[in-house]
């Protein structure tokens, strides 16, 4: 059979109009929203309720329509160090204020690839990866270079503005600026004249623009509050990274990207490094892949050790975004358009593009079942307090397993042969190949 035929349609019809299954399936669907008739309450009832373990922490924000769920995820790690050192109920670091630097410092990148590569083909992989652009998404790695260096601030010193929580109009825009950049950068070379007195002009078209729809960035501010005695306290003059140095403290330096993706070219305790990621630096990112067991266990370690988790996970399988519950028993899309399965391997689930790690959240707590082993997850997500349970999620073991990629893991938690894989040689993949 190598096309549709009408005596192939009429065989189609005729088993579509014996299946009376399908025809109620057909007359719920034209008139409820799919989400809402694929949850099963019951089933997801089973995943309420206390946990194990549980983190404390302090709030639910809201990333809006914009694709920042990974620094979300990363600052809110560090709010907790900021509200326990000034012991603060209520506390949020500036999203927009690390935003405006992450999307200057991948504009920057993406030109000086276009520099470094002029001589590739246009059409080749690299130079069309290049010319994706930038975008909101991100990497642990380049939250981690983005506070390292440009600091923190509090949220009340950079809020939010419409632009920085509604970004798809103002990446488009920019993104055609930066191809057109490309295309000025790339004659340049070609032709022999030097490209960076002209790239130095293009950065300060991008900064400029970037200033009026987030605002300029702060570079010293005053730090005042009251503590939950209601004591004031007040700090002036300090610059983002002396409020990161003081007030958060520690090092992220010490935190480990841990992976698992089962495919075939990422073997088993090994680092991998991604080469190539659009980062601030230019910087390859490393991740150790490491078994799902291994990895849920450094999970559990940083858990008991009462710090969230950040993770990375596909947030369009199995999800009821309205009820916060992430599980394969409990959401039935396929069920309810004919029972067919969707069913694959994780590895090839991510080598034939059928899911990816698509949004970062927290990992604040697990619940163990009568043998001592997670049955479900916790999760702070960024979506705003009105969905889920008060903004909190829930996922299953089953979905865990599956659809959860990445975390990122205090090294001390590593036992001594994990840390002994660190120091192996990294197999390296293209950025142009990775399953993200």
């Amino acid at each position: 059979m190598k096309e549709i035929s009408a005596e192939l349609l009429q065989e189609f019809r005729e088993n579509y109009q014996e299946d009376a299954t399908a025809k109620v399936l057909q007359s719920a669907l034209a008139k409820t929203d799919m989400a809402e008739l694929s949850y099963l309450p019951v089933d997801g009832a089973r995943l309420k309720g206390a946990f194990s373990i549980e983190v404390r922490t302090r709030g639910i924000t809201a990333q809006e329509q914009s694709g920042r769920c990974w620094l979300f995820a990363a600052l809110n790690i560090l709010r907790e160090k900021v509200a326990e050192k000034c012991q603060l109920e209520d506390f949020e670091l500036s999203q927009n204020y690390l935003a405006f630097y992450d999307k200057l410092e991948k504009a920057n990148n993406i030109l000086e690839m276009v520099i470094e590569h002029a001589g590739e083909p246009l059409k080749g992989q690299l130079m069309q990866y290049v010319l994706q652009g930038l975008s909101d998404g991100g990497y642990w790695c380049e939250a981690f270079d983005l506070i390292e260096k440009y600091g923190v601030v509090p949220k009340q010193v950079q809020p939010e503005t419409y632009q920085s929580g509604h970004t798809a109009r103002f990446v488009a825009v920019i993104n055609r600026l930066i191809r057109k950049d490309a295309m000025e950068l790339r004659e340049l070379v070609l032709s022999g004249r030097d490209p960076y007195a002209r790239k130095k002009e293009m950065l300060q078209e991008i900064y400029k623009a970037e200033c009026i729809a987030f605002g300029e960035p702060v570079t010293s501010f005053d730090f005042a509050y009251r503590d939950k005695d209601r004591n004031y306290h007040e700090e002036r003059d300090l610059t983002p990274r002396a409020f990161y140095e003081r007030y958060v403290g520690f090092s992220l330096r010490d935190y480990v990207a841990v992976i698992n993706e089962p495919t075939e070219d990422k073997p088993l305790n090994r680092p991998i490094r991604f080469h190539g990621v659009e980062n601030m630096v230019g910087r390859d990112m490393t991740a150790l892949h490491l078994s799902q067991e291994a990895l849920e266990a450094l999970c559990i370690k940083q858990l008991k050790a009462g710090e969230a988790v950040w993770f990375a996970c596909d947030a369009g399988a199995f999800g009821a975004r309205k009820d916060g519950v992430w599980d394969p028993d409990s959401v039935c899309s396929e069920a309810l358009l004919g029972g067919f399965s969707t069913e694959m391997p994780k590895g090839k689930r991510l080598e034939y593009n059928s899911s990816s790690a698509n949004h970062a959240m927290l990992l604040t707590g697990v619940h163990f079942d009568g043998t001592g082993k997670p049955d479900r997850w916790k999760i702070e997500n960024s979506w705003g307090k009105d969905v889920g349970a008060d903004g909190y999620f829930v996922c299953s073991e089953a979905y865990f397993r599956e659809y959860v990629y990445e975390v990122v893991i205090d090294s001390r938690h590593f036992s001594e042969e994990e840390k002994a894989l660190l120091r192996l040689e990294p197999v390296t993949i293209n950025a142009w190949d990775e399953d993200y």
